[in-house]
């Protein structure tokens, strides 16, 4: 079985049990919530042999992520315990009854976290060099680079170190907060670094000041795709031609797949879900038109229900969606989790 290996910080998410504002809320619903490891449990969830490796605090929220990221099938043996660092805590406030369009907000409470002492020592734990010499994917995204300088060093380590038959992705991931104050040059040379390259068009202007394929192309040459996910209306991937460095890549290929109709529930999450579907797609693989559709499709079933992921639909009528023409995927609607089709799949 392939074996995939997402690196990153996963904490305990607090929000509301009613859609009410923080300071009147009497109950709060606590989960799981970490860009990595929805990467992982999609993936795992695809019939790929997947571990996060992190840190938690030896507190009961590191022990109900251990748990949760287990019970959704990721090999969490590269886990650390930290005995004096806390997990990592951030509270999700739901939009407020008065402005339904202004969108859920987080209050974050990591720094000092135990994930933040993730460093190049973490590659000297056995169990965690085992996991990563044995995978065929390691994922890492930006959001690690920000949250130390010791987490960066780790980052640049796996990056540079052969690659011995592995390929290793890369989420740019921009949050804001963490970048405040930093130097935004290190996602890109980070991301230079990796073989697959994911960033959405919107963060892109703030990661990289520009939303233009060609000069996101020039600004990381190496990579062997760079996916650009634009919201609600396509997917892009852009895949090297020539030697590596060449800067304007003559002989590229580009493929671009329309996102599917969807009735959104909550988008959080959806990024993450494309990642794993198209993660997976090009494991098995699928070449990039139908990579990228697998990524619609798992980012549509995650868009459609609350919470961070959403389950696929069964392997026939996901093998039936991929093989579709490009008529009949234009005329696919997903709501309620269903995929709405000409045939009434």
């Amino acid at each position: 079985m392939l074996s995939a290996v997402c690196v990153g910080e996963t904490m305990a998410m607090l929000t509301p049990a009613q859609a009410v504002p923080l300071h009147l809320a009497t109950e709060l619903h606590c989960g799981i919530g970490g860009a990595e490891s929805n990467v992982a449990m999609g993936l795992a969830a695809m019939g790929l042999d997947t571990h996060w490796v992190g840190r938690v605090g030896r507190d009961g929220f590191g022990t109900r992520i251990v748990n949760e990221l287990r019970d959704h099938g990721v090999g969490v043996t590269g886990v650390e315990v930290d005995g004096s660092l806390p997990t990592g805590v951030y509270v999700k406030v739901p939009a407020r009854e008065t402005d339904p369009d202004g969108g859920s907000s987080v209050l974050y409470y990591r720094q000092g976290s135990a994930a933040s002492a993730m460093g190049r020592g973490t590659l000297a734990n056995p169990a965690v060099a085992s996991l990563l010499e044995n995978a065929v994917l390691i994922h890492l995204s930006g959001i690690t680079a920000a949250l130390s300088p010791e987490c960066l060093g780790l980052l640049e380590a796996i990056l540079t170190a052969p690659r011995n038959g592995r390929t290793i992705s890369f989420d740019v991931n921009w949050r804001a907060a963490l970048w405040a104050g930093q130097d935004r040059r290190v996602l890109q040379r980070l991301a230079n670094l990796a073989d697959v390259v994911l960033v959405g068009k919107d963060e892109a202007e703030h990661a990289f000041g520009t939303t233009d394929e060609a000069e996101l192309r020039r600004m990381m040459p190496d990579p062997e795709v760079l996916v650009i996910k634009n919201e609600a209306i396509s997917a892009i991937a852009l895949s090297r031609g020539g030697s590596p460095g060449n800067g304007a890549d003559p002989g590229g290929t580009r493929e671009e797949v329309p996102a599917l109709s969807v009735d959104v529930v909550e988008p959080v999450g959806a990024g993450d879900s494309f990642a794993a579907g198209y993660l997976s797609g090009m494991l098995f693989g699928l070449g990039q038109k139908a990579s990228l559709r697998r990524g619609h499709v798992a980012a549509a079933c995650t868009l459609t229900v609350h919470g961070d992921r959403g389950p696929l639909p069964p392997a026939g009528q996901l093998s039936a969606i991929l093989d579709s023409s490009d008529d009949d995927w234009a005329a696919i609607h997903v709501a309620d989790g269903h995929f709405n089709t000409r045939t009434g799949a």
